[in-house]
């Protein structure tokens, strides 16, 4: 079930999980049957776009914790007849994960050019914290992938340092026991990706498999 964040503001529409700390199946919330996938923080929707139509098969449920992005995305699929497929909610996934049930349920789970703050008084504000990432391998189906990429090298160390302290995911790059990817396997890129590219800068890429 989704419900709406408090009136007054101009985005109360944005669609949210229902009040409370309450499981939600994701049967509620995506009416087609099909593989899930998940992207957290997908900012202006360019991915959910481009991978609903690189692949008709898929469900996507997106989380993105800024309503006028979430609450714009979200309505544009509706408009384009998509609600049934994919949902975007206004909603910070440290507090929302843990919520999404059943366990097991995702085919994979993308995080594209997360944390964009640099100073050292931002850290503490990273997407890939403990809990997100204890959810992330709680929701990913075995064999199910999780897909990192960013533009920053110093971040594609951190978040491989801390994919790496869990021994459920193990990698599923390009190479054996190694998660870089040259590219992205998926037929669709995030605005910052086609950005990334057409600046001529390196995307960092690695990709993790659930055992």
């Amino acid at each position: 079930m989704i419900y709406p964040p408090r009136p007054n503001h101009p985005y109360a529409h944005a669609a949210k999980l229902s009040p409370g700390t309450d499981p939600v199946e994701i049967d509620s919330i995506l009416a087609a049957k099909g593989p899930l996938e998940i992207e957290i923080g997908g900012g202006k929707g360019g991915f959910v776009f481009e991978r609903l139509a690189a692949a008709p098969e898929v469900r996507v449920l997106g989380f993105e914790i800024r309503l006028k992005l979430a609450c714009t995305v979200d309505e544009k699929l509706a408009k384009l007849e998509l609600s049934d497929r994919a949902r975007v909610l206004a909603e910070d996934a440290k507090l929302a994960l843990p919520r999404i049930k059943p366990s097991g349920v995702a085919r994979a789970v993308f995080l594209h050019f997360p944390d964009p703050w640099w100073k050292k008084r931002h850290e503490k504000r990273l997407v890939m914290s403990d809990v997100v990432l204890a959810e992330i391998v709680r929701l990913l189906e075995p064999g199910g992938a999780l897909f990192v990429q960013t533009d920053v090298e110093d971040r594609a160390i951190l978040y491989r340092e801390q994919v790496e302290t869990r021994p459920e995911l193990t990698p599923f790059g390009d190479a054996v026991g190694d998660p870089t990817l040259a590219e992205n396997p998926y037929g669709a890129r995030s605005p910052r990706e086609h950005r990334a590219i057409a600046d001529g800068l390196p995307v960092y890429r690695m990709r993790w498999r659930r055992t």
